[in-house]
């Protein structure tokens, strides 16, 4: 058969030839072309993977742009994705079932467990041993984050340190260092790199890892208007995670070299030894695990006990498990 493309339009020459509409993105459907997401990311170790993500060029090679929202926490970037300020961003458990409560915010994908990066870290002069040695010390908290929220309501209690037997001073982490530095705290909970970097120039020494209590699942999240417009558009995003992924397991070096240069050009002095031992410490391994739900249930009791949200979420909806589906079948 012989076609004649000047008097067929587009769509019926398609049809003819069995082609489907696709964009230069690999791929990917045409409803997901020119999609710009507006990216929030904390500049700890948590948001360092959506940075790589970011530079990696994955998701240029799908179709997608992003405009960057860098924050030194989860939980502001969830604030501005509850104002809708931001269409995705990482936070871990707490902040999520917030997000959700609030905002109607959905999760996307687990991106990664950074319980291993969150610690308590004292002065190194003070020679504190135990959590409850803190008692009517100064600690600094990123109040109202995952590892705050997490320290405050369940950690503390557990080692004999209940809100109001210590000081708590109020700063977000990229300031924690020079706080401990300048002896005006007495410990800090933090996160990576920030923890090694306090260890590895003799500033502050880790008494307790948040991972003996907690894994810390960290949650891509995006808004229910984002969701339900773009969904092809999050397909391809999370195929572009799967890359990642990838990176992460055949190629740490070149994720690494990413990374260490974010950190390094915003005037943090690590050695790569360091910043080895920090990113050593992130898990990143896109998905829904079995034991989600459960987990998340438990938090979300804890915040509904502290009156921080309204209700009990429903899984179903919070979770869009769908979507990454989607994308392991067509990766």
């Amino acid at each position: 058969m012989t076609i004649r493309f000047d008097a067929m339009n587009r769509r019926q020459v398609l049809a003819a030839t069995g082609a489907t509409v696709l964009t230069a993105g690999i791929g990917m459907p045409a409803a997901a072309a020119d999609v710009t997401i507006r990216q929030g990311y904390q500049t700890n170790i948590w948001g360092m993977p959506t940075y790589y993500l970011m530079k990696s060029g994955y998701l240029e090679k799908r179709g997608l742009k992003t405009e960057d929202f860098a924050v030194p926490s989860g939980n502001l970037t969830m604030q501005q994705m509850v104002a809708r300020q931001v269409d995705m961003g990482t936070y871990a458990g707490p902040s999520f079932v917030i997000g959700h409560d609030k905002g109607g915010l959905i999760a996307i994908a687990q991106i990664e467990t950074v319980g291993a990066t969150g610690s308590m870290v004292v002065r190194k002069d003070l020679g504190i041993k135990t959590m409850a040695d803190l008692k009517g010390k100064k600690i600094a908290n990123q109040t109202g984050s995952s590892i705050g929220n997490i320290f405050i309501d369940q950690v503390g209690p557990a080692n004999g340190l209940k809100k109001g037997d210590f000081q708590e001073v109020r700063m977000d982490v990229n300031n924690m260092i020079a706080a401990m530095a300048a002896k005006t705290v007495d410990a800090m909970i933090n996160v990576e790199p920030y923890n090694a970097i306090a260890e590895t120039e003799g500033i502050g020494t880790i008494i307790m890892s948040l991972d003996k209590y907690d894994k810390v699942p960290v949650f891509m999240a995006a808004t229910p208007d984002f969701v339900e417009k773009n969904p092809d558009a999050i397909v391809a995003y999370l195929k572009a995670w799967l890359d990642v992924k990838r990176d992460m397991k055949e190629n740490p070096k070149k994720v690494s070299e990413v990374i260490y240069s974010f950190f390094t050009s915003k005037g943090y002095k690590m050695d790569p030894k360091t910043f080895e031992t920090a990113m050593g410490r992130v898990d990143v391994d896109p998905g829904f695990p079995s034991d989600l739900v459960p987990y998340l249930t438990k938090h979300a009791e804890v915040l509904i006990q502290e009156k921080k949200i309204s209700a009990m979420p429903d899984w179903k909806k919070a979770l869009r498990t769908d979507l990454m589906d989607k994308a392991r079948a067509g990766a």
